[in-house]
Order: structure tokens, then C-alpha cells, then sequence
């Protein structure tokens, strides 16, 4: 699960080749703010290049479990701001990973989730 750090460390730090380097070739992500997907490692390191214009992202995993599916929930604390600073959300949101040889091929987001008691 050390691994998963490092994709919130490569969003939080704005490193789109490290997050890259984290994903599988054909991941398949949510695109939060339309509310669709996109698929492969450029198309999701091109949708946070342009969040990173616009936003800026705090998102610190609170918890980690492994579930008998191989799948991973991720029960992250989430801050959003806008460009200048000012306060847009905070929220909860639960993250189920799939992990495939060590890297993510597939992400899917839960928004505005109670504590779910991981």
C-alpha cells in the first residue's frame, strides 16, 4: 500500500510523470469535475495538468484496507482551492483502486461519504 502513497504524494506535488509512472498504460479515470472518464496515462496526466491551472488539491488518506476482491479503499481527506487560495470544498471521498502488477489500472471516486469505518 506504500505504493498508493505515492500516487497521492504525485498529485499533491504536481508531478504528472510520477503519477504516469504509477498508472497502467490503459487506466481508466474518473474525470471529477465533468463527471465522465478518461483512459491512458497521457489522458490522465493531461486532465490533471489542466486541474493544476485551475485548482489546488489536498489529498491526505486517512485510511487503507485491502478488500477480498484485491481491491483497495482509500478513505481520503480532500481540500480543494481555487487558484488564489480561497476554499471551494472539503469532504471525504472514498477511492476504490484496482492494482494490476503494482500499478493502477482503475480508479473510482465516492464523493461527500460518511465515515464508512474502515
Amino acid at each position: 500500500m506504500d505504493h498508493l502513497a505515492g500516487l497521492y504524494a504525485a498529485i499533491g506535488a504536481r508531478d504528472g510523470d510520477a503519477l504516469a509512472a504509477l498508472l497502467a498504460p490503459d487506466v481508466d479515470w474518473p474525470e471529477a469535475v465533468t463527471g465522465g472518464r478518461v483512459v491512458g496515462r497521457d489522458a490522465v496526466r493531461a486532465y490533471w495538468a489542466r486541474q493544476w491551472v485551475e485548482l489546488r488539491f489536498s489529498l491526505h488518506p486517512r485510511l487503507m484496507r485491502e478488500r477480498p476482491d484485491g481491491r483497495v479503499e482509500v478513505l481520503v481527506d480532500q481540500v480543494v482551492q481555487d487558484a488564489d487560495g480561497d476554499l471551494l470544498s472539503e469532504s471525504v471521498v472514498l477511492h476504490l483502486l484496482t492494482l494490476t502488477d503494482g500499478l493502477v489500472p482503475r480508479l473510482v471516486t465516492r464523493l461527500d461519504v460518511a465515515d464508512p469505518g474502515l
